[in-house]
């Protein structure tokens, strides 16, 4: 059994492989890297799914001195893992990870520990250097900056709305509004700069949605994807919608508008094991909607063929208890 310690800040992490023994049938493998980071509400543990080997899908667990991680993002170009703690209400990044987990040999990868005052943090989106955190607890939107000395607070704004999943679409920011179906468009996001109050610049409903929360667009594809949650009382009446050629279908709705759910796909049922289903991303290689789970069977890692519709068996069903947010990576 390997081992590997990230250091970051007040947290003291360790890293353990071993085999997923879940049902973990995955489309093929196409990448040198394909890893899935998730984390839980139910321990401060961040669980690695890689999918690079065609043959088997093995788990690398990250524990952290967090009791609870919710928002995570993993940065590919700066080989960075950002990540949200619930129980901290802090938000750190750690480097060096696949140099860390490749080596063999017990390695120390530097890491910053960034306070905030955060309530309840939910969803991470990077921009470049730039890491927008939505705050449901105070409704607030944190931006920080990644510099060579740490994480900088660039500024705090202020939402009319509640807020949950987050999603960088080019240079606008997509913002799920919780207890709604609505979603909120901010234009050129990173140009404000000035605290305080931000209106957002549209706001649409997509029918057909009780109560979203999770947000991923795909731009090779053009595909945006949000999950609904349904009634937070109910483990199985949960959703996720498609949307193709979202960036048009978006711009023909007016702001106060309705897309209408005629333009989309939902996949929900008994057969998907979606109950609150809170966050999502999207491999644009294989094809593959990714779900977190948080309330059906204690919480579960989801994934779906894209092409999938109404009430779909899942590709991946793997028990996670209290799967709380995740971000896929690959790269050829």
């Amino acid at each position: 059994m390997k081992k590997y310690f990230l250091y970051s800040g007040l947290l003291l992490s360790t890293l353990t492989l071993f085999n997923c023994s879940d049902d973990d049938n995955v489309v093929e493998g196409r990448f040198d890297r394909a890893e899935l980071y998730v984390t839980s509400t139910a321990s401060g543990d961040i669980t690695v799914y890689d999918f690079s080997d065609d043959d088997q899908v093995e788990t690398t667990t990250l524990t952290t001195l967090s009791t609870s991680n919710e928002g995570i993002e993993y940065d590919g170009d700066t080989d960075e893992l950002f990540v949200a703690s619930r129980s901290a209400l802090n938000l750190s990044v750690f480097t060096d990870v696949e140099a860390t987990i490749e080596s063999g040999a017990v390695a120390a990868a530097t890491g910053i520990t960034a306070t905030a005052a955060f309530n309840s943090p939910r969803a991470l989106a990077i921009n470049g250097d730039n890491v927008v955190v939505a705050d449901n607890g105070t409704n607030q939107l944190f931006v920080y900056t990644r510099t060579s000395s740490g994480l900088q607070l660039r500024n705090t704004f202020d939402i009319a709305f509640d807020l949950w999943g987050v999603e960088f679409v080019g240079s606008d920011l997509y913002a799920v509004v919780d207890n709604t179906s609505d979603l909120a468009i901010f234009t050129n996001f990173l140009s404000n700069t000035t605290d305080g109050s931000l209106a957002a610049t549209k706001q649409i409903t997509i029918e057909g949605i009780v109560r979203t929360h999770g947000i991923a667009y795909d731009a090779q594809d053009d595909l945006l994807i949000m999950t609904d949650v349904g009634l937070a009382s109910s483990d199985t009446d949960g959703a996720y919608h498609v949307i193709d050629n979202a960036l048009s279908q978006i711009a023909g709705v007016a702001n106060g508008g309705t897309l209408a759910l005629s333009s989309q796909t939902r996949v929900a049922g008994s057969n998907t094991f979606l109950g609150n289903p809170i966050d999502v991303d999207y491999d644009t290689e294989s094809n593959t909607i990714f779900i977190a789970e948080i309330a059906n069977g204690g919480g579960r890692v989801l994934a779906f063929d894209v092409a999938q519709s109404g009430n779909a068996n899942p590709a991946i069903n793997n028990m996670l208890a209290g799967c709380s947010s995740l971000d896929f990576y690959g790269n050829d």
